[in-house]
């Protein structure tokens, strides 16, 4: 997936987070298991490491519930709760900080094994950042191979 996030740090020593003058664009992977029809995990793992101001960049790995709102044809919009960490670097340091992400998207089956994932937001919660709760939020696109 490719994805385009706000990192919610402009690179001040005073650490607060402030809206960054650029976004990050980065790449990453995801993976859903389906236990059931409306039990679902999804995890991913996110490197937004382009555009970089003042050497800027986040990592993610989330985990966590995905749930299905409803199939419409070959379209399936669905909501997520994602846990993890989230590293960050910068000029002035670098460091883990735990992450909640909350988001939701849509999928379209192109065929029974391939889909695209047209949209998918997710807006974050870094509650251990070192001045306050950094909150990045931002969007994907991606493309998904079903093996089972």
């Amino acid at each position: 997936m490719g994805s385009v996030f706000q990192p919610d740090y402009a690179g001040s020593f005073s650490f607060q987070p402030e809206a960054s003058p650029q976004p990050l664009i980065g790449v990453g992977g995801y993976v859903d298991f389906g236990f059931r029809r409306y039990l679902q995990f999804e995890a991913e793992g996110r490197w937004l490491r382009f555009n970089q101001y003042q050497d800027i960049y986040q990592d993610n790995y989330l985990i966590g519930p995905r749930i299905p709102i409803r199939k419409f044809g070959r379209w399936t919009p669905y909501g997520k709760a994602l846990f993890g960490w989230g590293t960050m670097n910068s000029a002035f340091f670098s460091g883990r900080f735990a992450n909640i992400a909350l988001g939701g998207g849509v999928d379209y089956d192109l065929s029974r094994k391939l889909s695209v994932r047209v949209a998918d937001f997710e807006y974050q919660l870094w509650p251990n950042w070192v001045n306050g709760t950094l909150k990045p939020y931002g969007g994907s696109v991606g493309v998904a191979y079903k093996i089972f």
